[in-house]
């Protein structure tokens, strides 16, 4: 004999929504999208590949906000028949596209450094740090946008990071300026050009690492599954617990399901409710199911499940 029982946990914790940060997301376009045109237009004037290379940086980012912006809405439409969690997913699909993003661009703009450092190319030093001074501005603006979200939302910590990581970049841009100003050493451009790159790279490797283990259903990084098991191995009456499967809905919802071996059926709906609370609080688990069974299970699942 089996019991199916369902749980969500309704304290939902987050301080902002997916709604919430629709605003954000316009704001930080729009400002990107005119600091864009704005850089890449005196990148070509004044013969600088370093303010190409963090306009194009920039330019992938407002792809990145694009996408995150376009998954943020679909998240929030509700479940239909065909569609049994909505488009929750949306969000993963869009970071793991934005990851991509970033690493073609880059590439292209590390490729084009190389062939200057070969061939340099006069600059005109003063604007290159007028403008990318501006771009700090923007950038540190865009990113505080997303502040309080940033350790909520895989979706959200992308936004952030890559603001923030740009804010960082520009400054480097108006030392390379500087440099040149002072030196006349060409070969500066494309040597921030070649840091911006890298800098990029390593933020955006644990952004495609993170949404692409999303993507495969893996565990979220923040929790630690061991953990889940001995906490459900604790629950009053519990004497095994297998099949556990624990992943992301989203980039902000979690959901479990469990076999639980307990042969005493009477307390099974508190024990349902105080397992889902507390799951949610513990772990950020939001969307549990959890199977109750009654004898020593059989092995459903070929010795295929890990947990």
């Amino acid at each position: 004999m089996m019991a199916h029982a369902h749980g969500h946990s309704h304290d939902h914790g987050h301080s902002h929504g997916p709604a919430d940060y629709n605003r954000a997301f316009a704001i930080g376009v729009t400002l990107n999208v005119i600091y864009i045109l704005v850089e890449a237009g005196y990148g070509f004037v004044a013969g600088s590949l370093a303010l190409l290379a963090d306009a194009g940086h920039n330019l992938s980012d407002v792809l990145g906000l694009l996408l995150a912006w376009g998954a943020n809405f679909l998240v929030q439409r509700k479940p239909t028949r065909r569609h049994t969690y909505g488009w929750r997913k949306s969000t993963v699909l869009a970071a793991l596209t934005n990851a991509i993003i970033l690493l073609v661009a880059m590439g292209g703009i590390a490729w084009e450094a190389v062939q200057r450092f070969r061939d340099p190319s006069p600059v005109a030093g003063m604007t290159i740090i007028i403008v990318a001074a501006i771009g700090v501005v923007i950038n540190t603006a865009t990113a505080l946008l997303f502040l309080s979200g940033r350790n909520k939302d895989l979706n959200i910590r992308g936004a952030f990071l890559h603001m923030a990581a740009d804010a960082g970049v520009s400054a480097g841009v108006v030392l390379a300026g500087v440099i040149i100003l002072a030196t006349g050493w060409l070969w500066i451009d494309p040597m921030v050009s070649l840091i911006i790159t890298v800098i990029i790279l390593v933020g955006t490797w644990g952004l495609l690492r993170d949404s692409f283990n999303l993507a495969l259903d893996a565990v979220p990084a923040g929790i630690n599954p061991e953990a889940v098991k001995a906490y459900l191995s604790d629950l009053p009456g519990v004497s095994d617990v297998h099949d556990l499967h624990i992943w992301a809905m989203s980039t902000s919802q979690t959901a479990l399901t469990v076999h639980m071996l307990k042969p005493d059926a009477g307390d099974d709906d508190i024990l349902i409710e105080q397992a889902s609370r507390e799951l949610h609080e513990q772990f950020g688990i939001e969307h549990i199911t959890i199977q109750w069974e009654r004898r020593p299970y059989l092995d459903h699942c070929g010795g295929s499940c890990e947990i």
